[in-house]
């Protein structure tokens, strides 16, 4: 693929290691030869980086191979995963999962892409249920002001939820944009 097709969300590669780009913006400046500069992010360590590709210059595009993995537990080393197709358990680093880890509950299967077979990148469903964990009480008046207040879920996100909902509710959290959804 040319540098001038990257579009938001593609997996390249770049000096061998893998990266997602965030943003691509293609510039033809009056005389001078066009260039997309790009914001991407390494799948590997999570450090987001600014390049500039000349326009006509060939990208290598990173070929992920997603598999089915079931989100077990945190500790000191990390976020541990079970792949269930051979069922071998690894970490992943926080950094890595950015905040994706607020969306994560013991036990719950996930898909996990891997790159010559590392694991890069954590893809979640579209939305989620949640816990209520702390959510404070809706007292007369406060309608006045605002028609959402604060919520923490059981993962440690904290949301903003209309008035009504209370304490061990579950509400549906949407993954992309961390906005609630409903409730269960």
């Amino acid at each position: 693929m040319q540098a001038k097709d990257l579009r938001r969300g593609t997996e390249i590669v770049v000096r061998g290691e893998i990266y997602l780009v965030m943003e691509a913006h293609h510039h033809s400046p009056g005389n001078k030869r066009a260039f997309v500069q790009a914001t991407i992010q390494s799948l590997r360590t999570g450090k987001t980086v600014q390049n500039r590709f000349s326009s006509g210059e060939d990208v290598e595009i990173a070929h992920l191979d997603a598999r089915n993995c079931q989100y077990l537990y945190r500790d000191r080393d990390g976020y541990h995963f079970m792949d269930l197709e051979d069922f071998h358990t690894f970490p992943l680093a926080e950094n890595v999962l950015g905040d994706q880890k607020y969306y994560l509950k013991e036990n719950e299967e996930v898909s996990l892409d891997f790159f010559e077979g590392h694991p890069v990148q954590l893809v979640l469903p579209n939305h989620v249920y949640l816990k209520v964990v702390e959510a404070p009480p809706w007292l007369k008046g406060d309608s006045v002001s605002s028609h959402l207040k604060p919520a923490v879920t059981e993962t440690g996100l904290k949301v903003q939820v209309p008035l009504f909902i209370k304490e061990g509710e579950v509400i549906k959290v949407d993954t992309r944009t961390g906005e609630y959804l409903g409730r269960q």
